[in-house]
């Protein structure tokens, strides 16, 4: 599928408009010829890429709160590195495996394969998780059936794998994340993956990639650094005026239980370390610290950096819990600001530790986000926007009845993980019934309903009939014919599947969903700058590779980011 997206309108803030002023494009006064540099190619290889994913970080995060951040983190890659302030996750449908799926394979899912966190197989018509593997196992970690454990439904190649092969295996890859999806998806076919386990908070890796953990990481375990935070507590970390434009916290609708504004505590509620407690971690600061801290573990222990075969390194490292923290409170909230705080101080620690073991100078950083999040509906609707929740099963019940009264032909929607639902084309044909006549009623009544835009169907995605809209071909991206459904269903702006009363989620073609930050870090080969080009995040893997100078991975559809490099 070509790429021909027009870019979209961009609001740029004043302090982006001001950083592009002395940015990639700022022409110098100096008239007198400058010496000739060397090209790119000719400079030495990084010895080590670092990729970067925030889980769930919007671009309009970054801007917003840039004049906190310190001076090591995430203001270092916005001053030091090629910061593009249009760049978009590409596809329709933009959750956490999809987006991860894009970094380094540079693929859209209708090639990539993974269409979503869960999906409906077509021929068993049960639900499956998009990195489950029943035939493996976590190293000495329970494994339940759909737990996460390989790579086996990516469907393609990714730079950490083109970069193994280049290298005959001598280039290490590892990616650590809070998420199973997060490590497996960015370290590839022939990476290493380590995630956070839930019920014991340790990392473990799974016997896809080895029968037993390396020496480095039984030590790590039995250091048990995620028993530190029992009983600590997550206050802001800035003077309360820093936050007073934050949504109020009264917006958050209170559980039984649950703490809706700070401090938070983290405990169990039997006194105990157990399950209980590393789960409540997830959605605090202290997963992210956990995470970086086993990534140091990683690099000391692989020696990744330091390659004694003199080839470059891969690591990748998924920071899962801003979007745990969005999905509970809204970007807009005062425990989403903080975090993002936090997590930029956490950076800058990551970042000073690489400086003394490989040197920051030797270092490829690119820093980017698997999807964008919307405002909670409370807080849209407190802005005049029409926003609310749309219930999937309440939805599919409805148009199952509809078709049920007009075809007679029993029940023709069989399954659902939204925005896909699946039909029956065996009930259809039986019944003596077109495809697309089915097809057709069963869109007109979903966008009767309330909440919904669009509707796209199989017929008319296999025709390539969705038309040349920007919507269009993002959801035409991410849908694949073998797996995909039978429809494809976009809520309005500002509107998502979902129930109660609280929180927010994302899986829209919309911008705030889409409209995710890109930036690529690194001395010797990338042009410092506030770039306003359109960009994409399966731009990433192609970009690498010609610094890598190895070949891009097979399905990769981005462009070289030429105008970064030096």
């Amino acid at each position: 599928m070509t790429r021909k997206l027009p870019a979209p309108q961009h609001l740029l803030s004043a302090l982006v408009l001001a950083s592009c002023m002395g940015g990639a494009n700022a022409a110098t006064a100096d008239s007198k010829p400058a010496a000739a540099k060397p090209a790119a190619s000719a400079a030495a290889q990084p010895k080590l890429i670092l990729v970067l994913v925030v889980d769930g970080l919007p671009q309009e995060q970054v801007q917003r709160y840039r004049d906190q951040f310190g001076q090591g983190g995430l203001r270092r890659l916005l001053d030091q590195g090629a910061w593009f302030s249009n760049a978009h996750q590409a596809h329709g449908i933009t959750v956490t495996a999809i987006g991860h799926a894009a970094v380094l394979s540079g693929a859209y899912p209708y090639q990539h394969g993974v269409i979503g966190n869960n999906w409906i197989d077509p021929v068993s018509h049960e639900q499956v998780y998009c990195t489950e593997d029943s035939a493996h196992r976590y190293i000495g970690e329970e494994t339940k059936a759909h737990d996460g454990t390989s790579p086996a439904k990516l469907r393609v190649d990714t730079l950490g794998d083109q970069l193994r092969y280049a290298s005959g295996n001598r280039a290490k890859v590892v990616a650590v994340s809070g998420k199973d999806r997060g490590a497996i998806l960015l370290g590839g076919k022939s990476g290493t993956a380590y995630m956070y386990m839930d019920k014991t908070g340790n990392f473990a890796s799974s016997s896809y990639y080895m029968q037993s953990h390396p020496e480095w990481v039984q030590r790590y375990q039995a250091g048990k650094p995620q028993d530190r935070y029992y009983g600590k507590t997550w206050r802001p970390l800035l003077a309360d005026a820093a936050y007073a434009g934050d949504a109020s916290e009264d917006l958050v609708q209170a559980k039984p239980g649950v703490a809706t504004r700070f401090p938070f505590s983290y405990y169990s509620d039997n006194g105990q370390l157990d399950a209980d407690y590393y789960n409540r971690l997830k959605g605090s600061p202290f997963l992210d610290e956990l995470t970086l801290d086993f990534a140091r573990a990683a690099v000391a222990g692989e020696n990744l950096g330091n390659n004694p075969a003199g080839v470059p390194d891969l690591l990748g490292v998924s920071l899962s819990a801003h979007d745990y923290v969005n999905h509970a409170f809204g970007p807009e909230s005062k425990m989403s600001h903080d975090h993002l705080q936090r997590l930029d101080r956490m950076l800058a620690s990551f970042f000073g530790y690489l400086e003394q073991r490989v040197g920051m100078d030797n270092v490829v950083v690119v820093l980017t986000a698997d999807h964008g999040f919307p405002n909670t509906p409370e807080f849209a609707q407190g802005q005049h926007i029409d926003a609310q929740r749309v219930d999937g099963d309440k939805m599919v019940a409805a148009l199952n009845a509809q078709l049920e009264a007009k075809f007679k032909a029993g029940k023709l929607v069989t399954s659902w993980s939204l925005p896909n639902l699946h039909l029956d084309y065996a009930a259809v044909e039986k019944a003596g019934l077109k495809r697309d006549e089915v097809e057709n009623a069963a869109a007109r009544f979903l966008l009767d309903t309330k909440g919904i835009a669009q509707v796209y169907t199989r017929s008319q995605l296999e025709a390539n009939g969705a038309g040349e809209t920007r919507m269009g071909t993002l959801m035409r991206r991410a849908w694949h014919r073998q797996i995909s459904g039978d429809l494809m269903v976009v809520t309005k702006p500002y509107w998502y599947f979902g129930k109660g009363g609280s929180g927010t989620s994302h899986g829209s073609p919309y911008a705030y969903d889409t409209n995710v930050p890109l930036i690529i870090m690194g001395k010797q080969w990338i042009k410092p700058g506030a770039y306003s080009q359109y960009a994409e995040v399966v731009d990433i893997a192609p970009t690498l590779a010609h610094l890598l100078r190895v070949r891009p991975p097979a399905a990769a559809e981005g462009r070289v980011l030429t105008e970064t490099l030096r």
